[in-house]
């Protein structure tokens, strides 16, 4: 499956990403390879 995921610097040191067609979904991470990982956790898989 394929969604889209806007990627975000936070303010706060690392990032933080939300997914637009799935309401709710955002995760975070210190890194952006942690914040990959934590994407593909958080999205469920179809």
């Amino acid at each position: 499956m394929k969604v889209k995921v806007i990627i975000h610097k936070a303010e706060e040191g690392g990032f933080w990403a939300e997914v637009p067609a799935l309401p709710g979904c955002a995760t975070q991470g210190e890194t952006i390879e942690e914040l990959i990982k934590n994407i593909y956790e958080a999205v469920p898989s179809a």
